[in-house]
């Protein structure tokens, strides 16, 4: 079922620390690193990571320098996001399984430093989490304005009433819609071009549900308030318009189930998008 709230372990164990005080201390002991592999970039390198004493200050830096404008300057978002980060105190813990499930499952993602500073999926989901503590704060107006800026810059839009767990992987993020109602468990991976959209102008609850550990394949579309079951596979371009069962591959539009996955299989950990019988050429 869907854990809206508390961390929940790993679908799997990991090889790397989901410690925050250890994936901390490797991001810093990376930007130290970078120091001398790229002097040009040193400036911004040694202010987003080694002058600032915590993961939750140093993602409020960055996510203020790329996200900060005219309308609320740098130092102000700076200081929105770490209010966010210091007031919820599971924020950090989000933060730290996020970077870990890129670095699991991101074949291109050498170290954290990476994401850190360049992957918008990672900043675009960690944006929303300011929008999402503001939204429940009452604060509607900012909370709106943080989530038009992560979809003018990263062009990724989610609306901050949605609910997100924690270990989740935005790949790309270009084209990604997520909409209020929408609930999405813990250790599941999305790829671009995904909308978790409604279907027609009902209001209410009419967005998907996601339960934990789905793999949302590139171009994907679930409309309507259904739920894609524990583990289950969703293919490439396929428009889900009913529930997925657990543990199943759908594919094709309207999609269909085309096979049935082992119980121990993890598709959003392994990233395999292959449809199982009936792959074609």
């Amino acid at each position: 079922m869907i854990a809206a709230i508390a961390i929940q372990p790993p679908l799997r164990a990991t090889s790397r620390s989901t410690a925050e005080q250890d994936v901390w201390a490797e991001l810093r002991a990376e930007a130290e690193a970078a120091l001398i592999e790229e002097p040009l970039y040193a400036g911004i390198i040694q202010a987003t990571v080694l002058d600032q004493r915590s993961l939750a200050q140093a993602l409020a830096y960055r996510l203020a320098h790329r996200l900060g404008d005219g309308d609320l300057a740098r130092l102000a978002m700076r200081d929105l996001c770490l209010s966010a980060f210091e007031a919820d105190p599971l924020a950090s813990g989000h933060a730290v399984r996020d970077l870990v499930a890129i670095r699991e499952r991101d074949p291109t993602c050498r170290r954290y430093l990476d994401p850190f500073l360049f992957y918008k999926g990672f900043a675009a989901l960690e944006g929303y989490r300011v929008a999402h503590w503001l939204w429940h704060q009452g604060r509607a107006t900012l909370s709106l304005h943080v989530q038009s800026r992560i979809s003018e810059v990263f062009g990724c839009d989610i609306h901050p009433a949605a609910r997100i767990g924690s270990g989740v992987f935005i790949d790309h993020a270009t084209g990604v819609v997520i909409g209020e109602t929408t609930v999405i468990a813990d250790d599941v991976s999305i790829l671009q071009s995904v909308t978790l959209g409604g279907n027609g102008k009902e209001s209410g609850d009419r967005h998907p549900k996601i339960e934990r550990g789905v793999l949302l394949s590139v171009g994907a579309k679930v409309l309507g308030n259904i739920r894609v079951g524990e583990g289950a596979k969703v293919a490439a371009a396929a428009v889900v318009l009913h529930d997925v069962p657990a543990h199943t591959t759908v594919a094709g539009v309207p999609a269909r189930v085309v096979s049935r996955l082992p119980l121990d299989e993890e598709p959003a950990l392994s990233m395999d998008q292959s449809f199982g019988f009936g792959d074609g050429i």
